[in-house]
């Protein structure tokens, strides 16, 4: 392997651009013409541009990556996350044109994209499964029937997609019909299928996935556990490792769970299993696997001290899992915390933001690391994910690593949009956080999903929040606050707020 395209782009482009310089391995980005100059582009040795800024017709035209990679004689390709990560069509083609494709093989990733299917892999394995039925007769003696196996409260989900995306929850018979057609149509629409499965909502449930690493001699190891409970509408907002609620013997039984997924199904390179975890009967199901790497796999790397990128290559140039890591094994060392920055506004609905950044600073702290997509200068363009960057904290406990995380937030600077880092703040500040009394819907309960202080003054916590995170964010947060919260709440303090620079005083 010698050169490497990487098909994405961001914060994980650079990462990948990082890990390829390691090893001597040359990279090749792509963008479109919205990301002619981004920070990914300037990071690889060398850019092709594939198309416009619709993503349909440059990040996810087969054709136009494969290209690029023959015009710089790239020999391999990484997929990133997103756009073509998990499309076992584009693995295909990859290994078609005679490149080494960096992940799992065309054959493992179709016959888990389906739900269903993957469901079925997770029993022949011996994982468990919490109680589903496939809607293949949309009757409504045979809705009836499907629900009355599954058991209520139960969620209508579609089967090909994801992100929670036209997920229904249903808590009484009478509700199933409409549920049903409202998924039928989201999943038709945004999945091109609609296909539906019928599943047990575990109520209070945590999301607790297990990172796994496969090599292309039948090896398969688990490099343990994260918690992703603090979610905003599915989407994860903070991620942490090691998950601490579980005890020795659940982690165990968790991580050897995601283990033997990945072992049944022949797993080639990073990936991760997902489950929920029910803190009431302490048992743990399998939701799905995520055949790529993982947005959260900095906290896996800081416990354990391991570049998974980096693995991830050697995975690909035939190395086995004995010779990287020796009879020691891994080891999980501390605790660490990653926060997700969004050009977004909370106070606004989470309305995404666009445009060009003034003024950037992240934070440069001992055991604070920083992935970053954009710096000063950057343009955040309007067609794609407004993540910006991720913080990743670590301690030698939860509580040093969220006081790391909570001065790193506060030294971080953004001008230009409003980002959520204020919600971040107030969110690490909560009593229920530092006792890790969250599960999946937390975060939509205590800051709701159309935004926090929607017509209400904002918290005490959120004002000092506010004032910490930078001049930036204080002047941004403060004027979409005000008009999330209405008139009332345009008086002080807010308009104190405006100006202020960290340290204290009038900017």
């Amino acid at each position: 392997m010698k050169k490497v395209l990487i098909a994405g782009r961001g914060e994980i482009a650079v990462r990948i651009a990082r890990a390829c310089r390691v090893l001597g391995i040359g990279s090749v980005a792509i963008y479109s013409d919205a990301d002619a100059g981004a920070r990914h582009v300037r990071k690889a040795d060398e850019a092709v541009r594939v198309g416009p800024a619709e993503s349909a017709l440059s990040y996810l035209d087969i054709a136009a990556v494969l290209a690029a990679a023959r015009l710089t004689g790239a020999d391999a390709v990484h997929p990133g996350y997103g756009f073509l990560s998990e499309n076992p069509d584009f693995a295909s083609a990859v290994a078609d044109a005679g490149l080494t494709w960096i992940g799992p093989p065309a054959a493992v990733i179709a016959p888990i994209r389906s739900k269903t299917a993957a469901k079925d892999v997770a029993r022949a394995a011996g994982v468990p499964t919490a109680p589903s039925a496939v809607l293949d007769d949309l009757s409504e003696a045979g809705l009836q029937a499907a629900a009355t196996h599954v058991g209520f409260p139960l969620l209508v989900k579609p089967e090909d997609g994801g992100g929670g995306k036209g997920m229904q929850r249903v808590d009484r018979m009478e509700d199933l019909v409409p549920a049903v057609q409202a998924a039928r149509r989201v999943a038709a629409s945004a999945f091109a299928s609609d296909r539906l499965l019928l599943e047990r909502c575990i109520e209070g449930a945590r999301h607790v996935e297990v990172q796994v690493l496969g090599d292309q001699h039948g090896d398969a190891v688990h490099v343990f556990e994260r918690d992703c409970s603090v979610q905003r509408r599915h989407q994860k907002v903070i991620e942490e490792s090691p998950c601490p609620v579980l005890t020795l013997a659940e982690r165990a039984a968790i991580c050897e769970s995601g283990r033997a997924f990945a072992r049944h199904v022949g797993y080639v390179g990073a990936g991760t299993v997902e489950f929920l975890f029910d803190p009431v009967s302490r048992a743990h199901y399998f939701l799905e696997m995520n055949t790529r790497l993982q947005v959260e796999h900095p906290v896996t790397e800081a416990v354990v001290g391991l570049d998974l990128v980096v693995t991830q290559l050697r995975i690909a140039q035939g190395a086995r899992l004995a010779e990287l890591f020796g009879p020691e094994g891994l080891q999980q060392r501390g605790h660490a915390i990653e926060v997700r920055v969004y050009a977004e506004d909370p106070a606004d609905g989470y309305v995404p933001q666009a445009g060009t950044l003034q003024r950037v600073v992240w934070p440069d702290a001992p055991m604070v690391r920083v992935d970053a997509g954009f710096e000063t200068g950057d343009v955040v363009p309007v067609h794609y994910d407004p993540m910006l960057a991720k913080i990743i904290a670590w301690g030698r406990d939860r509580e040093e690593a969220t006081l790391r995380m909570l001065a790193a937030l506060r030294e971080t600077v953004v001008h230009g949009v409003a980002t959520n880092i204020p919600m971040l703040i107030d969110v690490l500040q909560q009593p229920s956080f530092a006792r890790s009394e969250v599960n999946t819907g937390w975060l939509d309960a205590f800051y709701g999903t159309e935004g926090p202080g929607y017509g209400v003054a904002p918290s005490d916590a959120a004002l000092l929040a506010l004032a910490l995170a930078g001049p930036g964010q204080a002047a941004a947060g403060a004027a979409s606050a005000r008009h999330a919260a209405g008139p009332a709440a345009a008086r002080d303090p807010w308009d104190m707020l405006v100006g202020l620079r960290v340290g204290g005083g009038r900017s």
